[in-house]
Parts: C-alpha cells; structure tokens; sequence
C-alpha cells in the first residue's frame, strides 16, 4: 500500500489541531465578555464552532454543547445553499433561528460568518446562541403550533460587508421582549467572529497555509477511522430499547431499535410517540440527529476534538410526524424535554455494550426564566438553567447536580439577584433523592426563590421527571422524581405563570439512577454517604439494609443499664 507523502504527521496534525481549538475558546470567552444576556454570558448557553470552506466542522470551544456542535454543520450547508460561498464578500454575516434548519427551536441563532484568506473563503466560524427573547407568547411549553413560539428567519444577512443590515435588525427588536439583550448579544457575536478571522489568518500565515483542505481532510478522516474502529469492536447485532417519559399532559414513549453491522451503526426511532399539538416538546431531526451522536461520541472516543467526521458511521432515521421528527409547523419551543431523555434510551439498549460509559438516568435540566418591569431595575428578564443529579456509571457513583447531557452553567445566585428582583433562599442538596445500587446516582437539590419586588412578574418553568423517575442501569434503582410548589401548593402545569411581590417558588429536582444491584455496594460508602448527610439512616436501611448503630455514651450506658 503506497504511503500518502502529503499526509499531515501525527505531531504536526495535534499541534495545528490543537491551536484551532484554543482560538475557538478565545472567541468563547469574548462572548461571554461581551454578552449583555444572562442566558449566554452566564449560563453559557451557546456554542463556537469552526468549519471547513464547504461548512463542515473541524473543531469547537471546550465548553460548547454538543447538541450544538452536531448541528451546525447541518445548518451550514442549507445556509450555504441560499449563500453559495462565491457569492460572500467579507463581512458577511448569515444568520438563522429556523426550528428545522437549526437547532430544533426559535431562540436558538445559528450565526455563520465566513473567514477570508488569499481573497478566497478558507472557513467560517459558526456562533449558535440561545438568546434572551424571540417573541411570541409568554409561556415556554403550552403552543399548538410554531407561528404562536415567535419571529422565525429563514437565511439572511445580518451584516453585509461589514455593514449591520439595518432592517434586519429593525425586524429582530421589534419582535422581542428585551431587544437590547437580543441586539446586543448578536452584536457581541459577531465582533466575536470577526476576531476569529484575525486569528486564523495568523494561523494561515505562521503555517504558510493557502488553505485548509488538507488538515480538513485529515481531521475528518482520521477521525472517521478511529470511531470505526471503536465500531467494529462492538458486537454485531439488534439492541431495542422503549422508555415512558413525562411528556407534558400527556406522557411519551421514546424507542430505540439499533443496529450495529461491522463498523456502522443504524438508529431507527420508529415507535415513538407522534408529534403532538399539546405541548412544544416535539423535536425537529436535527436535534434528533445531534442527540443521537452524543452518547456514541462520549462512548466510543471520548478523547477526539468533536468534528464531523465522527458522525459519518452512525445513521439516524425517525418516521415523519413522530415526536422525533416533527413536521412544520409543530411546536417545538420547549423540545429540550424530549431530547434530554434520548441518551437514556441510547444506554438503556447498549449499556451491557458499553461498559464503563454508559449512564443511567440524570435529572435533567429544569430551566427557569423570570421577566418583568420593576422600579430599580427597568424592565428585566434573567434566566437560570439549574439540573438534578446525574446518573451513576459502571464505576462511578452520580454526580450532584450538573450539566447533562450539554454544557450549560448555572447563573450565580448574585447575578440573579442583581439583574432581577428576587432573592434565592436556598441551594442545598436533596438527600434521599439519589437511585441506590452499586454505585449511588447524584444527588437533586432544593432551589428555593422568593419575589421581593413591589409589581407582579411572570415566572417561566420547565421542569421534568416529575411522573417518571430517571431509571437506573443494570439492576440500578431510579432516582426520586421532582416536585414544584409555587407558596406551598404543588403544581403540574406550566403556561406562563404570575408571580406575585413575597411569592415563593420550591424545586425539588430529581436525583440521577443507581447502577448495579444494591446489594454489591461497600458498607463504607454508605458510611460515607451517610456522614456526608446524602442518605438518612431511615434511607440506609430501607435501600441498602444497613443499620446505622449508634455508638454514642448515652446509648452505651443506656445497654449497659
């Protein structure tokens, strides 16, 4: 076999490889220095992707959700279809929220502006941020269909040779809530991309790069390589797995039927649930697609920069019309519900296969939004983006809350407080709230806010596993599901709810599943468990049978007497 003499070598390729991901975390963090919105310069609910000349995505920001990082190659090639890139000058930029070109709902902005080298486009960076407002009506999960979830672009240009598209920006504030967040964020993106430029003609120029074909190329296919062989290694053969989750209203079923065939995989999600009018929890194919490649990637090459070569194996279907790949104009606003449940299907039918990597069920994101006008604070709108616990793993007991199955932070008690007229009273662990097994899911936690303003607000909410507990694995116990009192009355309905000066909202958010049989856990670490006030002695015994025996003088002298 002839040996490539042109092949970037190992070294060369990690060093290059290496450089571009750090100049995509530098354009990262100027977003979050430059953003005006707590949903993207707190929670971080955006993401920094570099592509190809053709859209095809090479490398991303360390903290950048992969749901994503999956999609935007997807969203590029239709963009590019409308744009053909002969056609761009620099200081273009593209931009869309399209529901089915993008990301799965309106608030997420798929910004793509195109990187020039030698008077030729080399790349582009694509900037996808979750912005504060997008119109539409106030709630969050109640919609029977998209036109009620707000402005919808199809691919347009935000800038035009540099130049901000005045109309463009005219239509985008005038059909939001809080448009110097909005404006101001996509402003903040595209200063950020133009950086990006900078630093890649550096790259262009320090390497004496005309292009970058072959490190694109070498990029994808090695990458393409080595999740084939990971592949390969798994045995052929049919897994199936269905799951019940909470819906809304109504519950849905997801399913999964994978086959695995040398050194592809196929995912069909035919049974599932059909898309429904009750509720914006229906999820276009793409972000079908991006949650599909999530746990694959986390399984199989854990330590390969995300790029797209790794997503040319694994083949997605889902019938049209299911909640899976809902048809226009569905609701989809609140489409994170379903998605969030998707990698617990994925293990739930591959775990005995996956060994080490795989996870049982997490508590998920339970996102919350308030907005108003108050004395002292203007009109203001604050989001907050806080999970359960996440599942246990083979090895490894769950963690407490964290982001799962994406990237987002939580936005600090004080930023919340500042910018809004609320104090949060409580952050603290949920004990009991954990799955037993062999090793123990993360635990939820209490989150507990109370109005201090002088005029009502309203409080958006999306909570989840409220009915159905996150599942354990491999003999695992669930996680206990989560409660929503609003001043002490519990509530299973979330349209868009009032929240009145002194009102208190408690989240009792669920605890992530157990793995493995309970019975196979060290009485050590349920010692632990116990001193770190995880679990209650009454707990103790009930999941695991261990009683606690107290060894204090008063109960030595009570034996004694």
């Amino acid at each position: 076999m002839a040996v490539d003499q042109r092949a970037i070598d190992p070294i060369t390729l990690e060093i290059q490889w290496q450089r571009l991901i750090a100049i995509m975390d530098e354009v990262d963090n100027a977003v979050v220095r430059t953003s005006f919105s707590t949903i993207v310069g707190e929670s971080r609910d955006f993401a920094v992707i570099m592509t190809d000349h053709r859209g095809a995505s090479l490398c991303q920001s360390s903290f950048s959700p992969p749901n994503f990082c999956v999609v935007l190659p997807r969203t590029s090639r239709h963009v590019l279809a409308r744009f053909p890139v002969e056609t761009l000058r620099e200081g273009d930029v593209l931009i869309t929220n399209d529901a089915w070109l993008g990301t799965g709902h309106l608030p997420d902005y798929v910004v793509l502006t195109p990187i020039f080298w030698m008077g030729k486009v080399v790349a582009f960076t694509g900037i996808v941020a979750h912005l504060a407002d997008v119109g539409g009506h106030a709630g969050d999960i109640e919609a029977v269909d998209v036109f009620m979830e707000g402005l919808r672009l199809t691919p347009c240009k935000l800038y035009e040779a540099g130049q901000e598209n005045q109309l463009l920006f005219e239509i985008i504030g005038n059909n939001c809530r809080m448009p110097e967040l909005v404006l101001g964020d996509l402003r903040a993106i595209a200063g950020a991309a133009a950086m990006a430029a900078r630093r890649v003609h550096e790259f262009m120029e320090d390497y004496g790069l005309n292009d970058l074909v072959e490190l694109s190329e070498t990029i994808h296919n090695r990458s393409e390589e080595a999740i084939r062989a990971r592949i390969a290694e798994l045995p052929d053969g049919v897994y199936e797995f269905g799951l019940d989750i909470d819906g809304y209203i109504d519950p849905v079923h997801l399913h999964a039927t994978i086959t695995i065939s040398g050194s592809d995989v196929y995912v069909d999600y035919t049974g599932s649930s059909p898309q429904t009018r009750k509720a914006a929890i229906n999820c276009t194919f793409n972000t079908t697609f991006a949650s599909t490649m999530y746990p694959f990637k986390c399984a199989l090459v854990p330590d390969i920069p995300n790029n797209e070569g790794l997503f040319r194996p694994i083949h997605v279907s889902a019938p049209a019309g299911c909640i899976l790949n809902c048809t226009f104009p569905a609701p989809v606003k609140a489409r994170a519900k379903t998605t969030n449940n998707m990698n617990q299907v994925l293990f739930g039918a591959l775990w005995s296969i996956f060994g080490d990597h795989a996870q049982a069920g997490s508590g998920s994101i339970w996102p919350f939004k308030f907005f108003g006008e108050e004395p002292g604070y203007g009109r203001f709108g604050v989001h907050c983006l806080p999970h359960g616990g996440r599942g246990a793993m083979h090895n490894l007991d769950g963690m407490v809350p964290i982001a799962f199955p994406h990237n987002s932070a939580v936005t600090p008690s004080e930023i919340l407080e500042l910018r809004a007229p609320i104090l949060i009273e409580q952050k603290a662990l949920r004990p009991d709230s954990a799955g037993p097994g062999r090793r123990r899911g993360g635990l939820g936690q209490e989150i507990v806010v109370r109005s201090i303003a002088t005029n009502p607000m309203t409080m958006l909410l999306r909570p989840d596993k409220m009915f159905f507990n996150p599942p354990g694995l491999g003999g695992g116990q669930p996680g206990a599901v989560g409660h929503v009192f609003v001043n002490g009355e519990e509530i299973t309905r979330f349209p868009a709810l009032q929240f009145n000066p002194g009102d208190e909202l408690r989240l009792l958010m669920p605890g992530g599943g157990g793995f493995g049989p309970v019975e196979q856990r060290e009485p050590e670490l349920i010692v632990r468990d116990l001193s770190l006030a995880y679990i209650t002695p009454e707990a103790a015994a009930r999941d695991y049978g261990y009683t606690v025996v107290d060894t204090s003088p008063e109960a030595h002298n009570a034996a004694e007497g």
